[in-house]
């Protein structure tokens, strides 16, 4: 069930960076909605525009970025506001968890300090109640004898152990929203499913939502209640993760899905690469933009971009020539990742 009202809807989103007389179209009309308590998975290889779409909701692209559209948050418009008053929803409405902890966490400051500091940002507390809060945060993300990891420093935790004390502080002043950017890539495939379970018991206990940002498809279609694929700056299917990895329309979704390691597959055999290289942001091609890699390919596809519509009951996609039948089952081609969790 969707709610009449979205916590976040997001409308003809695009960012543009104009660099050296270059112009990159980073997102190119990115459009969604999501729900409280519910997770929305981006997925797409690197450069697709995922996390250039999230910063901007947050307010932290360069002063270069030039970005319209829409993003309304619980009915505020995020997009145009000021640095201070970003400042008022920024950690304390919508929160964001990078890639590599090691790089967002300050190695000269104990942890603990940096926990206080988010909580007190956001809080009017005496310091020994952010010092409790802290406390709390850490006890909230199962991070072992939390007491004692409160006066460490980052170098002294593992990458799973400073992962969650990046969690921590996101959820300092319980964000309505929460965003996972790549947060378990740098990770074991043990450690990742471990943080992820923590993601989604901290949802189902404080009613989070969450965008789920990754190229990584079995987590999507684990974790995620919907799913959009990004490729070249532009959204190429949205549907729901139980809907889509069942009937993958777009073929670049299907050759993702393709890509993944399957158990049922005869040993020492190469797996299936998609040919070529993704497009060049600062000269896109002026038809499908998948088009030079797709086998499925026409004159059409080549000279005109497909519009991005709903054809089928919550299942929108961008492809003159779909994909009909079934897709590769995810539950099959994440077998591998699966018995590693």
């Amino acid at each position: 069930m969707t709610s009449l009202v979205p916590l976040l809807e997001v409308t003809e989103l695009r960012v543009r960076f104009d660099t050296r007389g270059r112009r990159v179209q980073a997102v190119n009309g990115l459009s969604y909605r999501l729900d409280a308590g519910r997770t929305l998975a981006i997925i797409g290889e690197s450069g697709s525009g995922k996390s250039v779409s999230s910063r901007a909701l947050m307010g932290l692209l360069p002063p270069a970025a030039q970005v319209s559209g829409s993003a309304r948050f619980s009915g505020v418009e995020l997009l145009g506001l000021s640095e201070r008053q970003m400042r008022r929803h920024r950690g304390a409405d919508i929160a964001m968890v990078f890639q590599d902890p090691a790089r967002s966490l300050n190695p000269t400051m104990r942890i603990g300090t940096q926990i206080t500091e988010a909580v007190r940002a956001h809080t009017e507390v005496t310091r020994q109640e952010a010092h409790n809060r802290a406390v709390e945060l850490l006890q909230l993300v199962r991070l072992p004898a939390a007491e004692a990891r409160f006066h460490e420093y980052p170098h002294q935790l593992s990458g799973g152990m400073r992962q969650r004390v990046m969690i921590a502080i996101a959820l300092a002043a319980n964000p309505k929203l929460l965003i996972a950017d790549e947060a378990t890539t740098a990770l074991d495939v043990t450690t990742q499913a471990q943080i992820m379970e923590l993601l989604a018991e901290l949802q189902q206990r404080l009613g989070t939502a969450i965008i789920l940002i990754s190229h990584d498809l079995g987590l999507a279609a684990t974790y995620a209640h919907d799913v959009i694929v990004m490729y070249a700056g532009r959204a190429v299917e949205y549907a729901p993760a139980s809907r889509l990895f069942k009937q993958v329309r777009m073929p670049y979704t299907r050759a993702l899905l393709g890509a993944i390691p399957r158990l049922d597959r005869p040993s020492h055999v190469e797996l299936p690469v998609t040919p070529g290289q993704p497009p060049d942001l600062t000269r896109l091609p002026p038809g499908c933009p998948f088009a030079p890699r797709c086998a499925h390919a026409t004159d059409t596809c080549r000279e005109q971009a497909p519009p991005f519509d709903e054809h089928e009951a919550g299942h929108w996609w961008a492809c003159w020539h779909p994909c009909a039948g079934e897709a590769p089952s995810i539950e099959t081609a994440g077998a591998v990742l699966a018995e590693d969790q």
